[in-house]
């Protein structure tokens, strides 16, 4: 059953830039890249507790990074302006982890949010580099001699980017990485004591974290076309933080599920952004009462012998 459902996915995904109007390419493609996001956010936060609301500040850092190699770069090829993307943000990411290891609870939280607000003051006062609040026009990907300039190339770019990072994913919460990550989350004091090193590991998960969202940044920025600093706000990272409750914590297709949900209804509701805090602050209390495992821990209930 899963199989053929999965199979029916896949067939539909491949097929969708041929049977959906350009507009809902674009929204699949943003899902994509969301999706990208939140699986980054749950290697942190739903591995080893270690919540973040500056991702938006990741994601600036990845798009910006990317348009720039683009325009000085002369014709970088996608792959290499991604890992480049990722490196750069990979790197922003190990010097905020290091002194967050520190930090537990509300004061992590306290300065990952403050992170995603100094990101936004750099953006707008090095003006020179990213044309701060101006805007930055993003050259188009390229594969080779091609430019990736129509929505369904870019789907089709994205779409491949999100797979190889989802098995990525799937393979290290397998891997010696993922078993000490979850020996984090379950008590970093017997963690410790059964030789697993915290703290190299906690900052293994933030340049991990990291690292796939600025993939995504890089990918957002082909997306939209034009970098604006409005665009990377503090909402921005509530939502993705949204995302990995509502999908739940600790699980790769819930953070693709879960980026689907509120993706979409960000959508939705775009004509109604003055009640966007209350609708999203109703649906993460309403989770975590009656759905704290989010969705994927209600559909593993449901599919349970």
């Amino acid at each position: 059953m899963r199989r053929a459902v999965l199979l029916v996915f896949v067939i539909v995904g491949l097929a969708w830039p041929l049977l959906a109007p350009r507009y809902f390419v674009f929204l699949a493609s943003l899902v994509f890249v969301n999706a990208i996001v939140a699986m980054g956010l749950n290697l942190l936060s739903g591995y080893t507790h270690q919540l973040s609301f500056g991702h938006a500040g990741f994601l600036a850092i990845g798009a910006y990074t990317t348009a720039l190699l683009g325009l000085h770069g002369g014709g970088l090829p996608a792959p290499l302006a991604l890992l480049g993307a990722g490196v750069v943000t990979a790197a922003v990411g190990v010097a905020l982890g290091l002194p967050c290891l520190r930090l537990e609870g509300l004061y992590l939280t306290m300065a990952t949010l403050a992170f995603g607000f100094v990101v936004i003051e750099a953006i707008l006062n090095l003006d020179r580099l990213t044309n701060g609040a101006d805007g930055l026009r993003v050259p188009a990907a390229r594969m080779g001699p091609w430019a990736l300039t129509t929505d369904g190339a870019r789907y089709y770019l994205v779409v491949v980017v999100t797979a190889l990072l989802v098995i990525a994913a799937l393979n290290v919460t397998r891997m010696r990485v993922g078993r000490a990550l979850l020996a984090i989350r379950e008590s970093e004091i017997a963690a410790q004591a059964s030789g697993v090193p915290v703290a190299t590991w906690k900052t293994i998960a933030f340049a991990l974290s990291a690292f796939y969202t600025g993939v995504a940044g890089g990918l957002f920025a082909w997306l939209i076309g034009t970098l604006s600093p409005d665009a990377f706000d503090v909402f921005l990272s509530v939502d993705f933080v949204v995302m990995i409750i509502l999908g739940g914590l600790g699980s790769v297709p819930g953070s693709i599920v879960g980026a689907a949900v509120v993706t979409v209804l960000n959508d939705a509701l775009a004509g109604f952004q003055n009640y966007r805090p209350l609708i999203f602050g109703t649906i993460l209390i309403g989770c975590m009462l009656f759905m704290p495992g989010g969705i994927a821990g209600a559909w593993r209930r449901q599919t349970a012998p």
